[in-house]
């Protein structure tokens, strides 16, 4: 939920700003500070939880590694999608990212895996009617501010 909310708030404020000092509307920039201002919440949650979010991928080895490159990963990312040379290419592999993440939330949800706590104290596979129309709302969040603009000035 934290994402949604930092998602929603930093494109509605970006939005504002962008507005202000253009005097245009710029929703796909507004789009991308948005999703970076995500990006930076989640890898912190990726050092800040390491633990809990291993557990997700437990069954493959060096997890923590994983779960700190991952982290990192997403930190490229923010710069990717600001950087407007490399915001085509960002777009793509971060869709990528995204759909190769949903099995690990898929398998956290069925093993009631609290990422916060690192237990079995999860919200359960209940869960999942949240979380994957959240990932596909990242998913086309970052393909209409990143790609689809992008792709018609190339």
């Amino acid at each position: 939920m934290e994402t949604l909310i930092i998602l929603f708030g930093v494109f509605a404020s970006a939005l504002l700003i962008v507005k202000l000092i253009t005097k245009r509307f710029e929703i796909s920039q507004a789009g991308r500070i948005a999703m970076a201002a995500m990006l930076v919440f989640t890898a912190i949650g990726h050092f800040a939880f390491a633990k809990g979010m291993a557990m997700m991928i437990s069954f493959l080895p060096s997890p923590i590694l994983i779960v700190y490159i991952t982290g990192v990963i997403e930190l490229a990312a923010v710069a990717g999608l600001l950087i407007p040379k490399m915001t085509l290419l960002t777009g793509k592999l971060l869709i990528v990212f995204f759909i190769v993440l949903l099995p690990a939330n898929i398998y956290a949800a069925y093993h009631n895996i609290n990422l916060k706590t690192a237990d079995y104290s999860g919200k359960g596979i209940s869960y999942l009617w949240f979380r994957i129309p959240l990932q596909l709302l990242f998913i086309l969040w970052v393909y209409y501010s990143s790609i689809r603009n992008q792709s018609k000035i190339k």
